[in-house]
């Protein structure tokens, strides 16, 4: 397919949402005739924009999707979020539509010198995402896409074409792929994540894990060592792994003495790391790895790594006040990523804030590493009493409860500790819209505490 194909063809999107829109303006540059059909019923905050694509030719339906402003569409770009059972999927495949993700439509249509580099797993993708674009950005023109809010369509038939696309592919959108094929692709990890959507763990893995299978000789694929099941991705591209002691090949990162290493080269210090966890360092080696086999040199790849900044809402360090570092760590929205987390501070006292909306997901492995690495735990929101009784039956009873986020934080401080560790492990909606906004609330308290 080429971008000139879809001029005055009839194009579907579905789902008026960040994707949809980066899909219907990225149809219209391309002359197509586009149609955009959601289920829900338009709501005030999005009829300016509505109306302005209206007056750009698009057609719009709300409140369904009608099979007479369906057919005769060449294909569809729908919102990651459809689930695979909608019954609009049933009408399409009826109408013999073909549908697929914008991950998808940019790699078909994306130009011959534009590179793919796709990040997935569970936990570690926005990091990794961002901290490639930034040092592969040294060099080349490789912003950041995919899951992190922008789509890959923003950066196709425009006047500057990206050396790299760095995408940050969820498995909601890896789903919805068919011959997505990226010239470097890694998988950070593997644990149990948005099973209602994809209803057991082998969907779950089966979607991220399948472009491996689509990738040739001369791509790359850049895999954990220390998840058995991501270690043992089947693919035609050339394998590399990142792995947190000293057994790597030539074409591996490791970790040896006290620095990270790409085979028999040093690159940077651990300490010198300005991201703080295991888990940071594993996503440090990803991008080590990427970043060599995109021609980096290790100076540029070790100014890249020390320049870098947390991304929001990610065990982002605020402040330090009074002796107490703060540390945000909102997108910790289920057990495995708040775990990861609570072990990024040895020999310090920790007081860790958790708790939201429950995902009802094992709390076995949470409540180890809490019992071994936390001093005081706060719990707020609809999950605390699970969470109380689960640590509780683990023998841990430094308890706190609070009503609100602010209170927490109070109590936080009242025990004196080294960080405030805000990692929920739980849904942000029984309290706050979403994680960003949760995150934000506590950035906002801490800082309100200096003035």
């Amino acid at each position: 397919m080429e971008i000139s194909d879809l001029k005055n063809k009839k194009i579907l999107v579905l789902g008026l949402s960040v994707t949809g829109f980066a899909a219907v303006k990225f149809l219209l540059r391309c002359g197509a005739n586009v149609y955009l059909s959601d289920s829900n019923e338009l709501s005030n905050n999005d009829k300016e924009k509505v109306e302005t694509l209206s007056n750009c030719g698009v057609c719009f339906e709300f409140g369904g999707h009608t099979k007479d402003f369906i057919q005769g569409a060449e294909f569809c770009v729908l919102s990651p979020s459809i689930p695979p059972e909608a019954e609009v999927l049933s009408l399409l495949e009826e109408l013999k539509i073909p549908y697929f993700s914008d991950v998808e439509l940019a790699y078909r249509l994306k130009p011959d010198n534009t590179k793919i580099i796709a990040i997935t797993g569970t936990n570690g993708k926005t990091t990794t995402t961002m901290l490639i674009s930034h040092i592969l950005g040294q060099k080349y023109l490789a912003p950041e896409a995919g899951n992190v809010g922008v789509s890959p369509l923003d950066y196709l038939n425009v006047n500057v074409e990206p050396e790299y696309l760095v995408i940050e592919a969820s498995s909601y959108q890896l789903h919805y792929t068919t011959d997505f094929a990226p010239d470097m692709a890694i998988f950070c990890n593997l644990t149990p994540d948005h099973i209602n959507w994809h209803k057991d763990i082998e969907n779950y893995f089966y979607d991220k894990a399948k472009m491996f299978s689509k990738m040739g000789e001369n791509s790359h694929s850049i895999l954990n060592y220390d998840d058995e099941r991501v270690k043992a991705i089947e693919s035609r591209a050339k394998k590399h792994y990142f792995m947190l002691e000293d057994n790597g090949s030539a074409d591996d990162a490791y970790i040896k003495s006290g620095a990270i290493y790409y085979g028999d080269e040093k690159i940077i210090d651990v300490s010198d790391v300005p991201i703080v966890g295991a888990h940071n360092l594993q996503n440090v080696m990803c991008a080590v790895i990427a970043a060599k086999n995109a021609g980096l040199t290790k100076e540029e790849i070790k100014t890249g790594i020390m320049s870098f900044k947390a991304p929001k809402h990610r065990c982002e360090f605020i402040l330090e006040r009074y002796g107490i570092s703060y540390y945000n760590d909102s997108k910790a929205t289920n057990p495995e990523a708040a775990n990861v987390a609570i072990g990024a501070f040895p020999g310090r006292k920790v007081a860790l804030i958790a708790g939201g909306r429950d995902k009802n997901t094992s709390l076995d492995e949470f409540c180890i590493l809490v019992k071994e690495k936390i001093e005081t735990v706060i719990l707020i929101g609809e999950a605390a009493e699970r969470f109380n009784n689960a640590l509780v039956a683990a023998g841990f009873y430094n308890i706190i409860f609070a009503q609100t986020l602010e209170e927490a934080i109070d109590k936080a401080e009242g025990v004196k500790p080294d960080v405030v560790l805000f990692s929920p492990a739980c849904a942000s909606f029984d309290m706050f819209k979403n994680y960003e906004m949760r995150g934000e609330a506590f950035r906002e308290y801490v800082l309100s505490k200096t003035l």
